[in-house]
């Protein structure tokens, strides 16, 4: 199931590929988008992600009951503003792309609807992310994998039938590599409802690579789903969260980001392989084990009594296992106290 966007693999077996998501965190400035950008390489980060659209490819100008955000961070909002204030103008696009490639980090962007992906085409997007909002929308999703990228797939809030409709989609339509990613679409998202559990059952079900798109507070969530197969973390990132925004409350900081990539990056070194091998790290302990030793002077031909041989520490005797064994045994030659027990010792 592994594949690779611009080079860098992702897959069971590789590191995590950890996304800064940029979103709404530029505050409505280019400047301060194009420092975030660089801050998420100094931090260490495989790609910065934006969101390309407008309040115009969002939704409808209207203040109608159904169009106010009810509850939550965003309490009170129209939509059209919410998304007016949150946008990525799409003529920063350019710009923000050439910025990403000549600082050497892979960017590309969650499209919202078929202009969107026309831009990011143009751009030379390497892959694609679809939005948990945008996970029931089949004809997007359609779209997006004709283009033959990678897809990186949240599944917030979808149902087992509705997930399975959108990955039946996109590999319809042509998607070869698809990542899908466990997502608790709240803002944010209770640790305590994070349910990372579900991470390897996504990649069990639908044979995708797995990942997390963490909402939650923090970067516990994202590193225990390593532990448990996350191929891909993707984390909201702001250079400031005093600094206030649409995302803010919920996005990390430069000094989280550089810990997440450590931390994610240690928790995939400790996950190692299944087996029963003894590790190298250990060689230098086995010297320490249990093993049989005279404890007294004795003579050859003396007869092994209890008293004359112990299960001590280190380990270059035989092992306890034999010690039974060992008694009654008659000597060839004799040995002095602190002697390794070893089957040449002994009369046959």
């Amino acid at each position: 199931m592994t594949f690779a966007i611009n080079d860098r693999p992702i897959g069971p077996g590789h590191p995590p590929y950890i996304i800064a998501e940029l979103s709404a965190n530029h505050n409505g400035a280019l400047e301060r988008a194009l420092k975030t950008i660089d801050a998420a390489h100094s931090c260490g980060a495989s790609a910065i992600k934006l969101q390309t659209y407008t309040a115009d490819t969002m939704t409808i100008d209207c203040d109608r009951p159904d169009f106010m955000v009810q509850g939550g961070l965003w309490d009170g909002y129209k939509l059209y503003d919410l998304y007016k204030w949150a946008q990525t103008p799409y003529e920063w696009h350019q710009a923000m792309f050439e910025h990403a490639k000549k600082k050497g980090i892979t960017v590309f962007s969650t499209p919202f609807d078929e202009t969107a992906v026309d831009l990011l085409e143009k751009l030379d997007a390497p892959a694609y992310k679809i939005a948990s909002f945008e996970n029931t929308d089949l004809p997007l999703i359609r779209y997006v994998a004709s283009t033959g990228k990678p897809m990186i797939m949240s599944t917030g809030m979808a149902t087992e039938a509705e997930i399975a409709e959108a990955v039946d989609a996109a590999r319809g339509a042509g998607c070869k590599s698809l990542v899908l990613l466990h997502c608790i679409s709240s803002y944010p998202a209770p640790l305590d409802q994070a349910n990372i559990r579900q991470i390897p059952e996504l990649a069990r079900r639908f044979q995708t690579v797995p990942g997390l798109s963490d909402h939650t507070i923090g970067t516990t969530a994202s590193v225990a789903a390593v532990a448990l197969g996350a191929c891909l973390i993707e984390k909201h990132f702001t250079l400031s969260r005093a600094d206030k925004g649409p995302d803010s409350e919920f996005s990390i900081e430069p000094e989280e980001l550089k810990r997440l990539c450590r931390d994610t990056h240690d928790a995939w070194l400790a996950l190692g392989q299944i087996g029963y091998q003894r590790q190298s790290a250990e060689e230098g302990s086995r010297a320490f084990r249990r093993s049989v030793y005279f404890v007294r002077d004795l003579p050859a031909g003396a007869v092994v009594g209890v008293g004359d041989i112990r299960r001590i520490r280190p380990g270059m005797g035989l092992p306890p296992k034999y010690f039974n064994a060992l008694i009654g045994k008659r000597l060839k030659s004799s040995v002095a106290r602190g002697t390794a027990t070893s089957w040449e010792l002994f009369d046959e």
